[in-house]
């Protein structure tokens, strides 16, 4: 069973992974770009705040996905 720390480094990785693999995405466009920020952003919030929760990690994501769409 994985420790709080352990989650938290993990979602910290998977986090720099995103980000290093949509950098790559440079034809979408400013409010794509900011939805999958968003979205990156409040997953890696869900995670933290509900300690690893799958359900937390993919509402922050959803919650945040929505935020950056709005964003312009």
């Amino acid at each position: 069973m994985m420790s709080l720390n352990n989650k938290k480094i993990a979602a910290a990785v998977l986090a720099v992974t995103l980000a290093m693999s949509l950098s790559a995405c440079g034809h979408w466009s400013k409010r794509d770009r900011n939805t999958a920020i968003g979205a990156g952003a409040g997953a890696i919030g869900g995670s933290v705040l509900t300690d690893g929760s799958t359900l937390g990690t993919l509402g922050g994501a959803a919650v945040g996905g929505i935020i950056g769409h709005q964003i312009d």
